[in-house]
Formats: structure tokens, sequence, C-alpha cells
């Protein structure tokens, strides 16, 4: 494994950062792109401490992916303030990093290049970034796959490299969107376990978006659930779980996690009711 001071050479350390959604609103034109258009998202109010593992859920259509892009600057606000480490949020930044459903891999690059893309388009020296890719792509236990094409690759191996596509750049956020959908559910469980061995190393802020409630409570320190479209914050359940959960094999099988997936699925499903009472109504 490469060393961590050669990974961190050419960067300042690049811990995680304190996010702040104050007031954010986002509303739409009429039949603009995949929304049906009016207010997707309604007075959002949120805190992310330093460091954190934040979970996301809602009803389909709250805004859930709508706030993640507006974390990643790829979108503005109507209304309201988005700050990550203090500032502003006006555009994107290799300090916000994504990680989508779909791995996006270049299919003509190698497994490594793949991960070096980033850096280099950003200007770090090409043996750094072979360093820092080399590492973070052995750390997700892709070392003999280097050389290797997306095609010669499993899914759950794919979407390793896209997670080490999204820390190479040695991001002070990184945004999650269903990451691990596309997967079976063994192999799901296993990315899982690798993603919070990731966040434990390296103490970066993560926000997870997922529709899989039992994933939620597994993965994060606080569950934050959206209400039904225009999404705004319904409830935030705190987990106290075992921080290095992959150390527990039967985790999921214990009496707390049940009843705090459980707590997430009440609120869940009156959201959800309220969002199908909404459709009925209009």
């Amino acid at each position: 494994m490469v060393a961590t001071a050669a990974v961190n050479q050419g960067l300042p350390p690049s811990l995680g950062s304190e996010v702040e959604l104050l007031g954010v609103s986002k509303v739409r034109p009429k039949g603009a792109g995949r929304e049906t258009g009016g207010l997707v998202l309604n007075h959002v109010h949120l805190h992310l401490d330093p460091g954190s593992f934040v979970a996301i859920v809602g009803p389909g259509g709250c805004g859930k992916t709508t706030l993640l892009r507006l974390l990643a600057g790829l979108e503005a606000p109507s209304a309201g303030h988005v700050h990550v480490g203090g500032q502003p949020v006006q555009g994107p930044s290799p300090r916000r990093g994504i990680i989508f459903q779909d791995a996006n891999l270049f299919p003509w690059l190698s497994v490594l290049k793949n991960t070096t893309f980033g850096p280099l388009a950003v200007g770090v020296a090409p043996a750094v970034a072979t360093a820092r890719a080399t590492h973070w792509l052995t750390f997700l236990g892709l070392g003999k796959f280097l050389h290797r094409y997306p095609h010669e690759l499993s899914g759950g191996m794919q979407q390793r490299v896209a997670i080490a596509r999204a820390i190479v750049n040695e991001p002070e956020l990184l945004l999650a969107d269903e990451p691990f959908g596309g997967l079976d559910w063994i192999t799901r469980e296993q990315v899982c376990d690798e993603l919070l061995r990731l966040w434990h190393t390296t103490r970066k802020t993560f926000l997870y978006v997922t529709h899989a409630l039992e994933e939620a409570v597994y993965v994060s320190q606080r569950v934050v659930l959206l209400s039904a479209r225009p999404g705004t914050v319904a409830h935030v359940i705190e987990i106290n779980l075992p921080e290095q959960r992959w150390a527990h094999a039967d985790l999921r099988f214990t009496p707390e996690y049940a009843r705090l997936v459980e707590e997430v699925r009440e609120v869940f499903a009156e959201q959800t009711a309220l969002a199908q009472s909404a459709r009925s109504a209009a």
C-alpha cells in the first residue's frame, strides 16, 4: 500500500467540512426536465458537523437529489443559503466529491487512469495523482486490478472505482446519491462496509441519499427524513450504533438496530401517506 504521506503530497490535509443549509428552497418551472415543476424544496434548515456521516431518506420526488445537487454546486437555490466549510457554494468544486448510482467510468481508460483523471485535470503532478489513486484503489481492494478496464470488472468493483475516483481529490464533503442501488444485496452490504471504513479513515463529511431504510440506519450517525414534496426536514433520528460496524457481523440482527429501522420506517410511512394524499387531491 502506498504511504499516506505520498497520498497527501501536493494538497494540504483536508478533513471534513461543516455543512449548512439555511432556509433553502428550490422552485422549478413547470415542465422543466425530469421534475413536474413547482416548489421542490421548502425552507430547508440542515446542519452537518465536520466529519459526520448523515443519511437522507424521504418519499419519491421530495427533493433528495435536488438537495445534493445544490450542495454540489450543480444548481443554485431559489432562496436561502448553502454553505460548505463556512463558504457559500457558488458552483462545482473538487472539494465536494460525488458518487452517483451509475459508476459512469470511461470505458477506454484503465481503472488507474479513470481514478487519476480528476487530479490530473486540476493540475496535480502525474506521480502524485498516481500515488493517491493507487493508495485508494488498494484500500478498496482493487490493488490487483489497476490496469484492467471497466468491462472486465463486476458491478461492485466498478462502484469501488467510482468511490476511489471521488475520494482521490481529497474532498471535504462526499455526496452519494443512491450509489449502490444497482448492486445485489450481498455486494451492496460489502461495499457499504468499505464506504464506512473509508469514512472512518478519512473523517470526511458524508451525505448519503438512499431509498433503503435499513441501509440508512446501518451507514449513518443520523438519519434525516424529508417530508413529502415540497421537501423539508420532517424528522432527525440519532443512530447510536458502534462506529466500526463492519467489525460487528451480527449488528443487523440486534434489537437496537431493529428498533432504529422501525423508527425510521414509521416516519417514512407517514410522509409517504401524506405524499399519496397530496397526489390524490391534485
